[in-house]
């Protein structure tokens, strides 16, 4: 496997959440932290622990390395749930659970890449967010397999590309740790002027 032409599950997320962020990360290498980047950090510290544990009739693995060679996408998972012979990807994040098309992205590709390596069918997958301390059952529709798909060929024919425009997205761009290195009202009103 050459990792190179691998695009890593988390840029998948990055991609859904807004395609100029994702270049400027994975192109250009940009990262900047905010308290959103930080919390999550600090929230994650107690799951990273790569291993194998047993809690009544659930086995869980953590930290796993998942990746498909059809799809060239690859990254670490939190954690693989198994329950009566049924895998269930599991992601911990940080926010509030809302429905978020990006970290199903996510989710859906690592489920996608167990498939492959496994040969079992994966009908779902789980995202415990820490702000309601809930965890979101994510059905892997078809609609959902096909979108994930679409976005990851998507994601890497904009590496192809000039840079993306910033999005129309106040509250996501608010919320960016890369905020100040994408400039993205500085770039709008530059182009109004142009």
């Amino acid at each position: 496997m050459n990792e190179q032409n691998y695009l890593p599950l988390a840029y998948l997320n990055a991609w859904e959440y807004c395609p100029r962020r994702f270049y400027l990360e994975y192109q250009l290498g940009e990262n900047a932290d905010n308290e959103h980047i930080i919390l999550g950090r600090h929230l994650h510290r107690n799951i990273n622990h790569e291993g194998t544990y047993l809690e009544g009739d659930t086995i869980i693995y953590r930290q796993q390395w998942v990746w498909s060679n059809r799809l060239l996408i690859n990254g670490i998972i939190d954690a693989v749930e198994q329950r009566d012979n049924e895998l269930i990807p599991l992601e911990y994040k940080k926010g509030r659970m809302n429905n978020h098309l990006n970290d199903h992205f996510q989710l859906c590709g690592a489920a996608l890449c167990l498939e492959e390596r496994t040969g079992k069918t994966i009908t779902n997958g789980e995202i415990f967010y820490h702000t309601n301390r809930r965890r979101e059952r994510v059905q892997f529709t078809t609609t959902l397999r096909q979108a994930t798909e679409e976005a990851i060929q998507a994601a890497k024919e904009a590496l192809e590309k000039p840079i993306p425009r910033p999005i129309d997205h106040p509250k996501k761009c608010r919320d960016c740790s890369l905020k100040g290195i994408c400039l993205p009202k500085e770039v709008k009103q530059l182009s109004y002027q142009v």
